[in-house]
């Protein structure tokens, strides 16, 4: 069949390419005559290999979520999948952890002169610095010593939540009481280790 010609704006003429008018195959050749359930191997087989592609991924390229390149030359943090910093030993933790923990405590001065944000950032960072230290001892416990353990550490930092919110909406009572219960959860939690 030759191409019909039309006229056109951009020139003299212009090339209509030839459809073919012959029906599309009603099956798909490839697939046995059961497609249902050819299909629903066929997404199985996908979900599968793609669930294999992920898990390979994730495990073979640790290295790759470590530290992320910045504009500027900086590195930054990646993704971290764990709880406990694999930098971390048992031994560092116990050594750091009073040193973490009265620095928490440092911030009565803070909240007595109502100095809420700066409280609130001393709290978020030493409660973060302390958690990661408590969190290493208690993994390094024997399993009958961790039930007791985690509720205490429950305990203290469901405190230091509260404390930041007491200390958000500048309440200096709430603030006061849930100090109180920080320092009591803390002595508890420290001479347990």
């Amino acid at each position: 069949m030759l191409p019909k010609t039309m006229p056109s704006p951009l020139g003299p003429s212009v090339s209509e390419p030839s459809i073919s008018k012959s029906p599309l195959p009603t099956s798909i050749p490839c697939l046995p005559s059961n497609s249902k359930q050819s299909t629903l191997q066929l997404k199985l087989a996908t979900r599968r290999t793609a669930i294999s592609a992920l898990t390979a991924f994730l495990l073979s390229s640790e290295a790759k979520f470590k530290e992320v390149p910045a504009i500027g030359g900086t590195l930054l943090p990646g993704f971290s999948f764990n709880m406990v910093a694999p930098e971390q030993s048992f031994e560092e933790a116990m050594s750091e952890v009073r040193d973490n923990a009265e620095s928490l405590l440092g911030i009565k001065p803070l909240l007595a002169s109502e100095s809420w944000e700066e409280a609130q950032k001393v709290l978020r960072n030493s409660s973060a610095l302390l958690k990661k230290d408590i969190y290493t001892i208690i993994q390094n416990k024997p399993g009958s010593e961790r039930p007791r353990l985690r509720k205490l550490y429950s305990d203290l930092f469901n405190g230091a939540i509260r404390l930041d919110y007491a200390a958000r909406d500048r309440d200096k009572g709430r603030a006061r009481e849930c100090y109180g219960r920080i320092t009591k959860a803390l002595d508890e939690i420290l001479s347990s280790l």
